[in-house]
């Protein structure tokens, strides 16, 4: 599908969101980022979900920002702001696999959120398992055939457990964090997730990190659509698409939006060629802005960088003079298919792929247009000056 037949979709499906009542924008709170929050102005966020509480060998759950989470919950409260733990991430999937597949592994870890939303009066809990079935960080065990199942049965007790301590009067939320294909079995995706559907409220879409430094050629970190034949084949919507064709309720999903992007360095000048966002990039990635320094991967034995940007700091760091106009040397074009601009520079060679007010709000229409819950956003500590939170707002209200 291309960009300009997006938006040729029935006005019902936007009157059956608005008819669910105001549209999520959840974002995403990092408990390390603690200190560039304290001014930042949670209440344009319908639900946060604080990242990440860990789950740990035994089934039991630790959360490292545990001394302040009852204050923020207490202040988020106040402004009509629901708040969830997000458990596992990135870095913190690695023994969901064992827990998932022990009977009593699993119902320890049941009792650990149950016991830890009802501690810290949470609206619920958010699952972060990055990926059931499917490899993620290197430090991952697996269980191809298995992992989605033994998932499935995991929820449906959670499900049990928090109707059992907390009633319907005080119902729990649980959501997800997913990727842009539904979960595998035996490495494919599967067919029919309506039963996952069934016990979960909404499931968010990761629709970003879609290219990156680990291609071959640069190319959009989070594309509204993909261009045939050129990186990776899966964007935005076609996320959407999988995910309601796999009998997930578009009602039940909310899109997900970066506030970052991420870079790489052009084997050649890219403004010998503007209109072409993918071309050959070498595979040491740059680093990115002021915050994204060295980290050193256990499991790979390796030191590296990210290469991300986040919008507060392309906006603060002397790259973009406003939304839509870069400093010099910094060249800024913007792409027709995937609905993302991109920034060049000819005498670094480094390229950054990144959304911005337009983009966002593009995004977000789309997702309402298509009867979506409303949007989530990683995460809340990379605005700047809350420009993009309000894009989506302005297109979600």
């Amino acid at each position: 599908m291309q960009y300009k037949a997006l938006f040729a979709v029935a006005g019902m499906a936007l009157s059956t969101m608005q008819a669910l009542g105001k549209p999520f924008v959840i974002g995403y709170y990092p408990s390390w980022k603690r200190e560039q929050l304290a001014h930042a102005n949670l209440s344009k966020y319908t639900h946060i979900n604080m990242a990440f509480g860990i789950p740990t060998s035994t089934g039991s759950l630790w959360f490292a920002g545990d001394w302040f989470l009852s204050q923020i919950v207490a202040d988020l409260h106040t402004v009509g702001t629901k708040v969830l733990m997000s458990v596992g991430g990135w870095t913190d999937s690695n023994k969901f696999s064992a827990i998932m597949k022990s009977p009593s592994l699993r119902m320890d870890m049941i009792n650990a959120i149950v016991k830890f939303v009802d501690s810290y009066q949470l609206d619920g809990i958010d699952i972060d398992w990055e990926y059931p079935g499917r490899p993620g960080d290197t430090c991952n065990i697996i269980d191809m055939a298995n992992d989605t199942p033994n998932l499935l049965r995991f929820l449906q007790d959670l499900r049990a457990a928090f109707a059992s301590k907390f009633g319907n009067k005080n119902k729990k939320l649980i959501t997800m964090a997913v990727r842009v294909q539904p979960f595998d079995i035996n490495g494919s995706p599967i067919a029919d997730v309506s039963e996952f559907a069934k016990v979960v409220d909404y499931a968010n879409l990761m629709q970003y990190d879609i290219n990156g430094g680990w291609n071959n050629v640069t190319g959009p970190n989070a594309p509204l659509d993909f261009e045939q034949g050129k990186a990776a084949q899966v964007s935005f919507v076609s996320a959407i698409g999988m995910w309601t064709k796999a009998g997930w309720p578009a009602h039940k999903l909310t899109a997900g939006l970066a506030f970052y992007g991420r870079s790489a360095i052009a084997l050649e000048d890219m403004t010998e060629d503007l209109k072409n966002q993918y071309q050959l990039q070498s595979n040491n990635v740059p680093s990115g802005d002021l915050e994204d320094t060295p980290s050193y991967d256990d499991c790979a034995g390796t030191t590296t960088v990210s290469g991300t940007w986040q919008w507060k700091h392309l906006r603060d760091q002397g790259i973009l003079v406003s939304p839509a106009e870069a400093v010099l040397p910094w060249v800024r074009q913007w792409d027709g298919v995937s609905q993302t601009p991109w920034l060049f520079n000819p005498t670094t060679k480094q390229f950054i792929s990144y959304d911005d007010p337009e983009s966002i709000g593009i995004k977000a229409k789309y997702a309402a247009s298509n009867g979506l819950a409303g949007v989530m956003v990683w995460s809340v500590n990379m605005d700047y000056n809350d420009e993009l939170v309000d894009a989506a707002r302005n297109y979600l209200a």
